[in-house]
């Protein structure tokens, strides 16, 4: 049985929109895009490719989907773990509006049953069922208890304005740090594993 992760870039104020450029993500006025790139650098690099050799499959919203089919098919490289995964390993595409994708191996997950879809897909995995991105699906499954561990990667950069991964009204939920490190660009990398709900108290007198 597989387990679903989460990898997101994420600015020190928790903005995860149109991390790699301009044009990426302009919903809602946004005009930050490509912010991740100045702090772009080899620990980051190693890192994603660590994330990238452990997936089986990919579970990826409409959006993200097409971004990542406008490029990729167009950098392939087999010795790239990063290219050779996304343009060969299973795709599974939450929409309700996308019927034919032309990027495969892909699949559109039934937007009415999607939660037991992606339990069904996730169960029947050897490895990782990842999500990159995805901003809307992300804060979906979050809110569903269906991410098993968060990859976040935060950039010293505050934004100001921009989509942000966990919205107020989020489901309360405690994590345990199971890997952290810093690149040479100060990127800080926190690897999160779900352990239920968040708990509180109050300080002793």
């Amino acid at each position: 049985m597989g387990k679903l992760t989460l990898t997101t870039f994420l600015s020190l104020d928790g903005v995860m929109q149109a991390p790699g450029g301009p044009e990426e993500d302009t919903s809602g006025g946004f005009e930050y895009g490509g912010w991740v790139v100045p702090y772009a650098d080899e620990g980051m690099g190693e890192f994603v490719t660590e994330v990238f050799d452990r997936a089986g499959a990919f579970l990826l919203g409409r959006k993200t989907y097409e971004i990542f089919a406008a490029y990729w098919p167009r950098h392939d490289d087999p010795a790239d773990p990063v290219a050779a995964n996304l343009n060969r390993l299973p795709k599974y595409v939450a929409s309700t509006t996308l019927k034919e994708p032309s990027w495969g191996p892909a699949t559109v997950l039934d937007g009415e049953h999607l939660q037991s879809e992606v339990v069904r897909v996730k169960d029947g995995l050897e490895g990782e069922l990842q999500v990159h991105g995805s901003g809307q699906l992300a804060q979906w499954l979050l809110a569903r208890d269906l991410v098993d561990e968060l990859n976040l990667l935060v950039f010293p950069v505050f934004l100001g304005a921009g989509r942000r991964l966990f919205p107020t009204g989020g489901l309360p939920t405690a994590f345990e740090l199971t890997g952290s490190r810093t690149t040479s660009a100060g990127i800080a990398v926190h690897t999160y594993r779900t352990r239920g709900r968040a708990a509180f108290g109050t300080f002793g007198e």
